[in-house]
């Protein structure tokens, strides 16, 4: 994940930059650095108090396998950072015995100087589906601009916006392959069609190793959706008079023969197969 200029900004500047009015502001606004975890700090004023010991170790272990997927959002304070949101990813990557992660870093009367900036960033033509998608969320969360006043700042659909944003409902491995190019954001797109999660990463494996096409995704992700009817017939399975009678008839009438009987085999009937008259009147002929 690219680190921005504020990865290479100097210690003396990160201690001294804290408004945005400080010289040197604009260099943090927007750019994701990367910052010591023990120079980070939970918001005392954070709703959330209870973190699911299960979760944060299943977390943990994806960032130990793919790194930090979603920066966090910190504000300056001083030499330190207080977490705005993200503090499941800090846990876990202080779990994982990550010592820094990628974040976004909030200073004090930033919020125009940020919504700049991160519209600026959507213009940007290197950017990966997942990155835009983060920057809309990040309008939409921390400047709190609502889908339609998004819409019309940065010159998008509204249903662009909102398809860019079912993308970061992936899980991480698929968002990665995003970001590398390994699939296209058309195919996760297809993905998310499919609700259940194990038949899901079992079609991203196979577009991955059947090199499918989009179109040839939402094909598969449509038959898992949606499964071809099962018929509600049940084959009766004839006894062995009906079998014998059954070969009886062949043998006699030259002909296939069909026996076939009710579910309670009170009743049934006998079909004859011929291709033409002809048949026919043979058949015929041997009743005669």
């Amino acid at each position: 994940m690219g680190r921005g200029l504020g990865a290479i900004l100097s210690a003396e500047s990160k201690a001294s930059i804290n408004s945005a009015t400080d010289a040197g502001a604009d260099k943090f606004v927007g750019s994701i650095m990367e910052v010591a975890l023990e120079d980070i700090e939970p918001n005392a004023g954070q709703p959330r108090t209870y973190f699911d010991e299960k979760a944060l170790a299943d977390l943990a272990q994806s960032i130990e396998n793919l790194g930090v997927i979603q920066p966090i959002t910190l504000r300056k304070q001083g030499d330190k950072f207080i977490i705005i949101s993200g503090e499941r990813r800090f846990r876990a990557s202080k779990i994982a015995g990550l010592k820094s992660i990628p974040a976004y870093i909030r200073l004090v009367n930033d919020q125009e100087l940020l919504e700049m900036a991160l519209v600026e960033n959507i213009q940007r033509e290197d950017l990966d589906a997942i990155e835009i998608a983060l920057t809309y969320e990040r309008l939409l969360d921390e400047i709190g601009l609502t889908q339609e006043t998004l819409s019309q700042r940065v010159g998008k659909e509204r249903s662009t916006i909102t398809n860019s944003l079912r993308l970061l409902r992936l899980n991480p491995a698929m968002q990665n392959a995003i970001r590398s190019g390994e699939i296209s954001a058309g195919h996760g797109r297809a993905l998310l069609a499919v609700e259940d999660a194990e038949q899901q990463n079992l079609l991203f494996k196979k577009i991955i190793s059947a090199n499918l096409s989009v179109r040839q995704t939402e094909k598969e992700a449509a038959q898992l959706k949606n499964p071809p009817a099962q018929s509600g017939k049940k084959i009766i399975e004839l006894p062995n008079y009906l079998r014998k009678a059954e070969k009886n008839l062949a043998d006699i009438l030259e002909v296939k023969v069909q026996i076939k009987t009710s579910a309670n085999g009170k009743n049934g009937k006998i079909v004859l197969d011929f291709k033409n008259e002809e048949e026919l009147s043979q058949i015929l002929s041997r009743f005669n």
